[in-house]
């Protein structure tokens, strides 16, 4: 494919005996954007630190426009050449900007860091309106800004490398609903200016529905179910899936569901030890 941007392919991670990632394989088109589901535990944060270059791999390929990425990178040059590449949105904004630091300064030294020798001043600006923000928050620290403000000034400043591909970490699970689609909204507006893939690694069913094309589903390390977002959640295979989705409240909703969900998983996996040997312990 000519607009391929990432290809996943055979990824593997233990942690002594757990087998926190296996064979995970997967791509994501230009612009295109792909959910990560599962309950904690699932694998999922391990192959998106895998993907950013924070947690290696025991086995399997990362590859952004063809380029392989596997591995921790070593050597500055390599870091910065990476992080060019792939940025990362963590779930609480607090903790991933400096208290002290204004939100200006977070974003000069972003840029002074991959772009020495330039002025910043117009970039900047540029950045915090591309987030909604304005130049009336430039010098505002995290702890004078709402949550859903800090998110913003955690994408301005993965943005400001212009990435490929931006992984978002359950990036509005810390947020209140309505700030939460505020910032979906966004995104959305965002991935049409800028073409960037996302990577969405969440447990929200509700948010994969509003933001991604594609989505897989993993359960202790591996892809049990991987497909169209409107199909895999209107029409679940993997008795997994169904699971996750009989456990979402919504109008009508019966949770007597969850126990039949739980029963036929527990049946399918059954048969599938049987057949297969002993399972796996969970991935943690």
């Amino acid at each position: 494919m000519s607009d391929l941007l990432l290809d996943v392919s055979g990824l593997s991670r233990t942690f002594g005996d757990v087998h926190a990632v296996d064979d995970v394989s997967f791509t994501l088109a230009e612009g295109g954007s792909l959910g990560i589901v599962g309950e904690s535990g699932s694998g999922k944060t391990t192959t998106a630190r895998i993907i950013v270059g924070l947690d290696r791999a025991d086995a399997g390929t990362v590859r952004v426009h063809g380029a392989e990425q596997t591995g921790t990178a070593r050597g500055r040059a390599a870091r910065l050449a990476r992080a060019r590449r792939i940025q990362m949105v963590f779930q609480d904004p607090y903790l991933s900007l400096d208290p002290r630091t204004s939100v200006h300064d977070v974003l000069r030294e972003t840029l002074r860091l991959h772009f020495p020798g330039t002025d910043h001043a117009a970039r900047i600006r540029e950045l915090l309106d591309q987030v909604g923000l304005g130049t009336r928050a430039a010098d505002a620290r995290p702890r004078e800004l709402s949550g859903g403000q800090r998110q913003r000034v955690a994408i301005a400043r993965a943005l400001a490398v212009e990435p490929a591909i931006l992984v978002l970490d359950e990036a509005v699970a810390a947020l209140d609903v309505s700030v939460q689609a505020q910032i979906l909204n966004l995104l959305a507006d965002i991935r049409e200016q800028t073409r960037v893939g996302y990577l969405f690694i969440t447990h929200d069913l509700g948010v994969v529905r509003c933001v991604t094309d594609d989505v897989i589903v993993m359960r202790r390390g591996r892809i049990v179910e991987s497909g169209a977002t409107a199909r895999v959640l209107e029409a679940p295979e993997h008795p997994y899936t169904q699971l996750l989705l009989a456990s979402v409240p919504r109008p009508g909703w019966d949770p007597r569901a969850i126990g039949a969900a739980r029963r036929a998983l527990a049946e399918a996996e059954s048969a599938g030890a049987e057949a297969g040997g002993a399972k796996r312990p969970a991935a943690v």
